[in-house]
């Protein structure tokens, strides 16, 4: 998904560029958006393995 925010960021700098703003700007706020998804999803994931970790630590001890 951070490959798409990234494609979608490229694509909207280049619309921006060749003059087509208000197209650019529709694709850059699709980036941002993936990007807080991503950026959401990293964390819940890291602090979900952080638990499911200590909690396998715990069990093997």
């Amino acid at each position: 998904m951070l490959k798409l925010a990234v494609i979608f960021l490229v694509a909207g700098l280049v619309l921006g560029v060749l003059g087509f703003s208000s197209l650019g700007g529709a694709f850059i706020g699709i980036a941002k958006i993936l990007f807080f998804v991503v950026l959401a999803l990293f964390l819940i994931f890291l602090v979900l393995g952080l638990v499911a970790g200590k909690k396998v630590k715990d069990a093997i001890d």
